[in-house]
Order: structure tokens, then sequence, then C-alpha cells
């Protein structure tokens, strides 16, 4: 297929390729009405409605959530449908995730939690559920003029209403991130499948693995039901945080917490995550205050918040080191 032919029917000039899936691919691409954007091609025969359902769900509440991806556009009518998403310029979470060499600064671990359980509450209070939260799905974005980054829980193409009459009747979701319950042979799907993603998406972005990853979805299914719940693994050693994942990872979803509930959390609440606050976190918290003053109508109340700023510093170096560690292999 000859993606960049539909993009420029669009009205959008194709710049790069991002990703490609079974679904068709994603471009950066770049128009006089929106700016760079980050354009899906989707396949006809692929196409689900659920995606779009789901970004106008989001776009209908009063505010917008930052730490959500935001849907600018969409051709349905085009041979190939073409949604159109704000560009997030900074990876995935998986692209740390998959390097253990420089661990993150225990501040900054803590507030991409918090954007990422914010958003996820701004999410379920449409009464959706996601049902493919993974490193990959969370991407990071530095705005432009900031030194912060926000998250942006991403790729609604498995989200839908949530239904608790109806069993789920075909595979959605990764295998490594799936709730216990996803294995059953009749599961109802609740919101609590993406508490358990988001779960298993930090304990692999701090452990750098999964705490069960079989090859085959039967053979996962067996395994979690030998299974009563997750062992604390060596690399977690704050209690607090063991707690709060405990909740998380709990194989009872009428027992496993919300995304409200975990805001709530000690972990993000105790003098002991107060006095984590590094300076620079505070230092880009009152710059952001200031630049609000000064007339930026961008700035939200997260942006003047310490303890939900993630410094691009801190993920400059990250992904820096994880480009050299790359290019030195290659």
């Amino acid at each position: 297929m000859n993606y960049e032919y539909y993009i420029r029917q669009a009205e959008h000039i194709p710049i790069r390729p991002l990703g490609k899936g079974s679904f068709g691919c994603v471009y950066l691409t770049y128009s006089i009405y929106h700016g760079f954007v980050a354009t899906k091609i989707i396949q006809k025969d692929k196409y689900d409605e659920k995606e779009l359902d789901a970004a106008i769900q989001l776009q209908n509440k009063e505010r917008q959530c930052q730490f959500v991806t935001r849907y600018i556009f969409c051709n349905i009518g085009e041979p190939n449908p073409i949604l159109g998403m704000e560009y997030s310029n900074l990876n995935t979470l998986n692209v740390i995730a998959k390097y253990s060499q420089i661990p993150l600064p225990s501040y900054t671990f803590r507030a991409l939690m918090k954007q990422t359980f914010e958003g996820m509450r701004y999410f379920h209070a449409t009464g959706m559920v996601h049902r493919d939260i993974k490193c990959d799905n969370i991407l990071m974005h530095n705005p432009t003029g900031s030194n912060r980054v926000n998250v942006k829980i991403s790729d609604f193409g498995f989200a839908k209403k949530v239904d608790l009459i109806n069993e789920q009747t075909y595979l959605a979701g990764t295998i490594p991130f799936m709730s216990p319950e996803q294995f059953h042979e009749q599961p109802i799907i609740t919101q609590k499948v993406d508490i358990y993603a988001l779960g298993i998406t930090f304990y692999r972005l701090l452990t750098h693995k999964y705490p069960v990853n079989c090859d085959t979805f039967k053979e996962q299914g067996k395994r979690m039901i030998q299974l009563k719940s997750i062992d604390k693994p060596p690399e977690i050693v704050d209690n607090l945080l063991w707690n709060l994942f405990s909740q998380l990872l709990e194989f009872d979803p009428n027992k496993r917490i919300t995304a409200v509930e975990a805001l709530k959390h000690a972990y993000f609440t105790s003098s002991e995550a107060i006095a984590d606050i590094s300076p620079e976190q505070n230092e880009l918290a009152s710059l952001a205050a200031v630049d609000e003053l000064e007339g930026n109508l961008t700035i939200t109340q997260f942006d003047k918040d310490p303890s939900f700023i993630v410094a691009k510093s801190v993920i400059n170096k990250e992904i820096g080191f994880i480009l050299e560690l790359i290019t030195s292999s290659a």
C-alpha cells in the first residue's frame, strides 16, 4: 500500500514512518491546519470503529487531560480510514523498560506513575476500558518551550464501554500485561484489567522484566491459574511502593484498587514522597506558575504541582544513554 499517497490526499505532508503493524502504518505528518501530527492509516478491512468511538468519548469531556492522547481529525470516508493524533516526540516507556543500565530516579518514577494514573482516572471516567495498556502504549512528550515531559496514554483500538453482562468473545490485550480474569473461559472485562496492566507496566519499568511471561495465551493462562499472587521482586525495596504494587496486581478484580484510589495511596501522599521531590521538580513547577501569570494558557494544575513533574533532562539522559548503547552494540 502506498501510505504516502493517502496522506497527501488528506492534505498532509508525510515526513517519516513512526510505526507499522497489521492494522497499517503511523506516519509523522505536517499540515498548515494541524501542524505536526501522528497520522494513522488503517487498512480498510482492519478498521474498527471502537478507536474512533473512544476518541469521541474523550473529546466530549469538558476538560481535556494532558496525559491522554488527543485525536485531532479523522477521514473515515477515505479508501483507507485515516486518524490524526497529537504527536508525542519522546518515544514510549518501553524504550526505558528494555534497558536496565541507568535506573530512573525514584522521584521521576513516582511522577511517571502519578501522571499515568491521572490519565487512567480521566479515561475511566468516560465509562470505557482501554484493554491494551502496556509500555508501548504509553508515550512521552516534551511540550514545546518547556523542560517538562508528559506521558500520553495512547492507542484506543481495543477500547470499549464497560459491559458487565456479556463476556468478551475475542482476545484483546498483550499477553504479559493481561490480568488473571482475562484467562477465564467466559471473562467479564471491567476497568480493573487496565489497573492490572498498569501494575505490570510499572513493574517492568522498574525491574526490566515481567513477573510472568509465557510464549502463548494458553501457557500464560495455565501459569496464572497456578499462582495466587505476584511475588515481590528483589528490585523493589520501598515497602510503600510494593504495597501499591500488591494492590494493582491483586488477582481478585473486586479487591483491586481503582485509579482514583491509587492516586490517594501513601506512596504518593506520604511525607517520604514529599521529601523525595527534587529541586528541579520544584523549579520547573515554579517556572510553570510564572508562565501562567504571564499569559500562557496551556499551563495546567499538574504543570504547577512538582509531584507530577517529570524533567526533560532526566528522560533525555535515559534515552541518550540507550541510543549510545544501541550504537555501540551495532
